[in-house]
């Protein structure tokens, strides 16, 4: 059993519900390990939910860097249809998700983000409207352009999220080509930080002749999201 599934067992896991303004009551999941000091709003990617064997590796290794998470499912989700959500009822259960997240875990530091589409409806929802009390997004593979389709229009609104961003990509990622991504990340400025993972594709999945393994690589994602978090508390005001 790798560190991220044993840190997963050690750590509370409770299962919640919250209301989503036109999309009913979905289902979450919050994994809290006993020295947390900041929770993370995680959503899911189009095609799987929180409960996929990605998300729960992933929360594993983020609850053994010290960071909680909250994984929520989007209603399409919930009601198990395969088309997504509009964006308006995505980008609100985003909202839903922080304010459920900020009740479930008073004591700790807010961050949101998520797997691919998870990730761009969380920015999307911060450009929209303030994130109440979240202090930075991560996302785990943002969805740059569909695949064989390069093009940075899905990052426009991204201009307009005031808050630091963390971009964790791999280097075969067909969603987000990193000769696309850096320049969209350097116009950003001091707001986005960019970690690349070699060889990884959109699900971090790491070639054989990387030397590396698939659980390597998800451990380095969970240690730089936890030391991108430390430095943002540090360089950051607690929010009123």
């Amino acid at each position: 059993m790798g560190s991220g599934r044993i840190a997963a067992k050690m750590a509370a896991v409770e299962q919640l519900r919250f209301g989503v303004e036109r999309g009913g009551e979905v289902s979450a999941l919050l994994c809290r390990p006993a020295k947390a000091r900041r929770l993370l709003v995680l959503a899911h990617g189009a095609g799987a939910g929180m409960s996929h064997p990605f998300m729960e590796r992933l929360a594993g290794e983020l609850a053994s860097v010290g960071l909680a998470t909250l994984r929520y499912q989007f209603p399409y989700m919930e009601a198990r249809r395969r088309a997504p959500d509009v964006p308006a009822v995505l980008t609100a259960t985003v909202v839903a998700a922080v304010r459920a997240a900020a009740e479930a875990a008073p004591g700790l530091l807010l961050l949101a983000g998520g797997k691919s589409m998870g990730g761009r409806m969380t920015s999307q929802a911060a450009a929209q409207r303030p994130l109440v009390g979240v202090r930075g997004l991560m996302f785990f593979g943002f969805p740059l352009h569909p695949p064989n389709q390069p093009g940075t229009k899905r990052a426009d609104h991204l201009a307009k999220v005031a808050m630091p961003m963390l971009f964790l990509q791999g280097t075969r990622d067909a969603l987000a080509d990193l000769k696309l991504l850096r320049p969209v990340c350097r116009k950003l400025g001091s707001r986005a930080t960019l970690h690349v993972i070699e060889t990884a594709d959109h699900s971090f999945h790491v070639l054989k002749k990387s030397g590396r393994s698939d659980p390597e690589a998800l451990r380095e994602l969970a240690e730089k999201a936890a030391s991108w978090a430390d430095g943002i508390e540090e360089t950051q005001p607690k929010p009123a």
